[in-house]
């Protein structure tokens, strides 16, 4: 039993000092879940020295990339051991798989992808359903996606665009995980719910912003105790 602790970040975008004023949050927290967005906007080379600088914050980081980041760049995530992109990792009886990159936006960013493509990266849970103890329930499920699924506070440009992914939310309706972490959609940070599934953007950490998730584990029973979005 116990609590597992996460930082919750997105939206890095280049800004390595902001990481040093979260030293206090990183060497209080089990994990990190990363979003996406390693690079600046229209600058691609900001991506490695931010990726540097945030894998020597922690051991245990779980990342996706963003659609300023260049699709390739996901090697550069597996060489240092924090890619989810299509795959299902566990982490003391949590499931973790992330889907990277962004909706077609301004077709001027490297790593906008049609929908179905983004839901594609989650095809191996169709696969590993029979795996969790002969049962269809994810409620140990964290999916970490660059792109928000649609019509929550967290995918909200404002208040009559909701800029997230139709088929992400379908998809979130009928698995049920335990959590959702996105970012992209700077103006949406908060917390919502998609029936049982807590749906986090943490804002943009490139102006200061993150949030704490602490996961209830009892008896192989995973839940929510808290989020809280913060601000360095």
């Amino acid at each position: 039993g116990g609590i597992m602790k996460f930082l919750v970040i997105s939206d890095l975008h280049g800004n390595i000092d902001v990481l040093e004023k979260l030293d206090f949050e990183f060497n209080n927290v089990d994990g990190v879940l990363f979003a996406g967005d390693f690079a600046e906007c229209f600058n691609i080379p900001t991506g490695k020295p931010a990726l540097e600088a945030l894998c020597k914050k922690h051991e245990v980081i779980f990342s996706v990339l963003g659609n300023c980041d260049e699709p390739s760049f996901v090697e550069e995530l597996d060489d240092k051991d924090i890619n989810v992109e299509k795959s299902l990792v566990y982490h003391h009886g949590i499931a973790i798989v992330g889907a990277g990159g962004g909706t077609k936006f301004t077709g001027k960013t490297p790593n906008e992808r049609e929908e179905s493509e983004i839901i594609s990266d989650f095809n191996i849970l169709n696969t590993s359903e029979s795996d969790i103890q002969g049962s269809n329930e994810w409620d140990n499920l964290i999916i970490i996606s660059h792109n928000p699924p649609k019509d929550t506070k967290c995918d909200a440009v404002n208040e009559s665009l909701h800029a997230g992914s139709e088929l992400f939310r379908n998809l979130i309706e009928e698995k049920q995980p335990l959590a959702v972490v996105c970012g992209h959609i700077h103006e949406g940070r908060g917390v919502d719910s998609i029936g049982k599934t807590t749906v986090i953007n943490p804002g943009p950490l490139c102006e200061g912003f993150y949030a704490i998730l602490n996961i209830c584990v009892e008896n192989d029973n995973y839940k929510i105790e808290s989020v809280e979005l913060k601000q360095i």
